[in-house]
């Protein structure tokens, strides 16, 4: 390896190391990516506090929100393959879906879903998913009842519920769930031979890190909760950073014969300006450089687009 990349990495590491003995943060890990190839990839501090298991690049994590992208990338790839279409109606595959504008929920299109430009209002019903409510019967029982904040398209307002329309959408077209589509179009064809997308999943994986939670003095381990498995497009994705660094590459475009240069530049095609988002960014950025794309935060930083 170049010297100075080696001397680079061995910094980076370094200051992550002090920033997690600053944070008293359990465990991470990182992989970097550089072209075609992983020039880094390591596990820092432990599975679980109180506990000497290490965190290595095959342990596995919850990702969180991160799985929305996922959920783009999935929906560009059956783009791709000419089993859905950007502009067609949510109605198309999901024909009970309503909202209390009965004419816009007819104008609903994926793009708006995977957007977070429904109309709706912010974090519908969020408070539903998290008491364990199934998310169709949120999208069937209460979402048509929700008061519209917009016109679809028009205005970014960040959803959970709503995001994971894309589920029904899919099922209601390809009779596949899901996590089914991918197992089957990302993880099994990239390699991500850990990740997953369900709770029994994880559960039985023996080497997976558990969420922590701050005492007010220290962080307490916890048991990994079935929420978010109940909206898998938005929550629902475990991976190690192994997997992750195959995601990394399928994302800069190496693996074509999955995801073409089309689908990934349409999935990471700005959309709507998120400037009127409260938290997010708001210390380093300029609110009128941060955008959403499908499932993707989109960030102008001087010359850069992250």
């Amino acid at each position: 390896m170049n010297p100075v990349l080696k001397g680079f990495l061995d910094d980076y590491a370094q200051f992550f190391k002090d920033g997690m003995v600053a944070t008293q943060t359990p465990g991470a890990a990182i992989v970097i990516v550089k072209g075609d190839s992983v020039i880094f990839q390591r596990g820092f501090g432990v599975r679980e506090v109180g506990k000497s298991d290490s965190i290595d690049v095959h342990t596995v994590f919850r990702v969180g929100s991160l799985s929305k992208g996922f959920a783009g990338v999935l929906t560009g790839i059956l783009v791709q393959n000419g089993l859905l279409d950007w502009d067609e109606k949510v109605k198309e595959g999901f024909p009970e879906f309503s909202l209390k504008d009965k004419k816009q929920a007819d104008r609903i299109k994926l793009w708006h879903v995977l957007s977070h430009t429904t109309g709706l209002p912010y974090h519908a019903y969020t408070n539903l998913i998290e008491k364990g409510f199934d998310v169709r019967k949120i999208a069937l029982q209460y979402i048509p009842g929700a008061p519209l904040s917009a016109k679809e398209g028009e205005v970014y307002s960040y959803q959970n519920a709503a995001f994971c329309i894309i589920e029904e959408v899919m099922r209601g077209k390809l009779h596949k769930s899901y996590q089914q589509l991918l197992q089957e179009d990302i993880f099994t064809p990239n390699g991500m031979s850990l990740a997953s997308c369900d709770f029994e999943s994880i559960q039985n994986i023996g080497n997976k890190a558990l969420p922590h939670f701050w005492t007010g003095s220290f962080w307490r381990p916890d048991e990994i909760s079935p929420l978010y498995y109940n909206a898998a497009a938005a929550g629902g994705v475990n991976a190690s950073i192994s997997d992750m660094g195959k995601w990394l590459k399928l994302l800069l475009g190496h693996r074509p014969a999955i995801a073409n240069e089309v689908t990934l530049d349409r999935v990471f095609s700005p959309v709507v300006e998120t400037g009127s988002e409260r938290r997010i960014f708001r210390h380093w950025i300029n609110r009128s450089d941060a955008s959403y794309a499908m499932g993707w935060r989109v960030l102008n930083h001087h010359n850069d687009t992250i």
